[in-house]
C-alpha cells in the first residue's frame, strides 16, 4: 500500500525522518545526485526552516519504507522566474515504472501555486515524464561555478 505525506511549515518532519530522506535523495538520485549537504539545505529550504522561503516535500511509502521523494521551493518570484523550483525527485530503483514518480510528479503539481521550473539533464530519461505532463524546454542553462 502507498501512502502520501506531505510536509511544508505546517506539517513538521522530525530530524531522523529528515536523515531518512535525504539519504534516500542521495541514493536514488543516482548520477544526477548533488552532496547531502545540498540535498538537506533544499529540504530545510522547503519546509521553512531558518527564515527561508517554504515550499514542501512529498514522501511515498510503500510497506512503511520511502518508496519516492518531491522537493520543492519558493522562489519568491513570479514572471521571469516561475514560482516554484522542483529541486528533486526520486523513485526508490526497485519501484521505478510502476507510475510512482509520475502520482509524485501530479501531486507536487497540485500543491504547488504558479508556475514551476526544474533541471533536467538531457540524458536523463524522466525528461519524457515531464514533457508528459507539459513541461517544456524553454532555455538552455549556463552556470558559472566558483
Amino acid at each position: 500500500m502507498k501512502e502520501l505525506k506531505i510536509f511544508d511549515g505546517f506539517q513538521t518532519m522530525g530530524m531522523i525522518e529528515k536523515m531518512k530522506i535525504v539519504d534516500f535523495l542521495y541514493q536514488h538520485l543516482e548520477q544526477f545526485r548533488d552532496d547531502k549537504d545540498s540535498i538537506n539545505n533544499a529540504i530545510e529550504y522547503a519546509l521553512g526552516e531558518s527564515s527561508r522561503m517554504g515550499g514542501f516535500v512529498i514522501v511515498a511509502y510503500f510497506n512503511e519504507e520511502i518508496a519516492g521523494v518531491v522537493v520543492v521551493n519558493k522562489t519568491g518570484m513570479k514572471g521571469y522566474i516561475p514560482e516554484n523550483i522542483l529541486v528533486y525527485i526520486a523513485v526508490h530503483s526497485e519501484l521505478r515504472g510502476k507510475g510512482l514518480g509520475k502520482t509524485l510528479m501530479e501531486k507536487a503539481l497540485e500543491l504547488a501555486e504558479g508556475n514551476i521550473a526544474l533541471h533536467v539533464e538531457h540524458d536523463n530519461p524522466a525528461r519524457f515524464l515531464y514533457e508528459k505532463l507539459g513541461f517544456s524546454n524553454k532555455y538552455l542553462e549556463y552556470r558559472l561555478t566558483r
